[in-house]
């Protein structure tokens, strides 16, 4: 059994370490075709995403869908390509050079709107809705969070009463800073089962009672969708439970950790293109006759940035 802090006791490799050099030819080819798109495509209109423009992201997320991205993880049986988190994180990287707004919208369909039908869902759920999140045909959501439970997420008074005809859940509740929630046409929706069982169901966009709220006004990621949703006596059908009763938990945690993991990796992205901006700016700018890239103080400017990166 592990427990946290046991890394500092154990011997340096008694665990395998994955490192770039371990990378191979067909993640490297995926890596070059992903660093195409990125140049091509997403940096050159990254302006005009961070403006909110639904169209323009619709029509980048759909050409991401071609190139096979939005299936990196889901199963060949469903139209994805089934590569793992290695792939992914790498993927998560190269988008993450681009724009906030963009690997906003991306990593939340690919990650948590998407993930929790790969690890829980049933068979049935599976074939009526991961092809097409896979294939970009819909997009993906995850409504998690309420205007009174954020970081305590247990807390959410959302509701699940079952019909008298046991062939319904009955939702009732609000959910908050939902991403991707005009967008999307499938949620990952948490209530509470009688009030106490905290559970997961799919949630279809056109269900009855279910209703998308205006747009955030954000102080960043502008060109993402961010939305409140309302639950009034929203009716799906008990076949849409995901998982088990009272174990959501699981697949709301088990989900965010992947999704913080990530993250991390389009973090990275952005600080190297962060660095590459910097370094062509030193080169440009000039001071005293010569390029500000010629100082020493500027060069141990670089010099830590990239540093700190390749701790990373």
């Amino acid at each position: 059994m592990k427990t946290g802090g046991s890394f500092l006791v154990q011997p340096v490799g008694s665990e395998p370490v994955f490192t770039r050099e371990d990378f191979t030819e067909e993640m490297l080819e995926i890596s070059g075709m992903v660093d195409d798109f990125v140049k091509e495509r997403l940096l050159p209109t990254r302006e005009a995403i961070d403006k909110f423009d639904p169209e323009l992201t619709r029509q980048l997320f759909n050409e991401a869908a071609e190139l096979g991205l939005l299936g990196i993880e889901v199963p060949e049986a469903y139209g994805g390509m089934e590569m793992g988190n290695v792939i992914s994180a790498l993927l998560a990287e190269k988008v993450g050079s681009s724009t906030s707004s963009f690997i906003t919208t991306f990593l939340a369909h690919v990650g948590i709107g998407t993930l929790p039908l790969v690890w829980w869902g049933s068979e049935d759920l599976k074939k009526r809705y991961l092809t097409k999140l896979a294939t970009g045909e819909w997009m993906g959501a995850y409504a998690l969070t309420e205007p009174s439970a954020g970081s305590d997420a247990l807390s959410g008074k959302t509701t699940a009463f079952l019909s008298e005809d046991g062939k319904h859940y009955i939702l009732n509740g609000n959910k908050q800073f939902i991403t991707n929630g005009s967008w999307a046409q499938i949620f990952t929706v948490f209530a509470k089962v009688n009030g106490e069982k905290f559970t997961a169901f799919m949630v279809e966009r056109d269900t009855a009672g279910f209703v998308i709220g205006p747009e955030e006004k954000k102080m960043g990621i502008k060109g993402s969708s961010t939305t409140s949703i309302t639950l009034d006596n929203v009716k799906i059908p008990v076949e849409n439970l995901l998982g088990e009763i009272g174990r959501g938990h699981e697949i709301a945690f088990g989900v965010l950790n992947v999704g913080r993991f990530k993250m991390g990796a389009a973090t990275l992205g952005g600080g190297k293109q962060a660095l590459k901006e910097a370094i062509r700016y030193a080169k440009e700018r000039r001071q005293f006759g010569e390029p500000i890239a010629h100082f020493d103080a500027i060069k141990e400017k670089i010099a830590d940035m990239t540093t700190a990166l390749y701790g990373l």
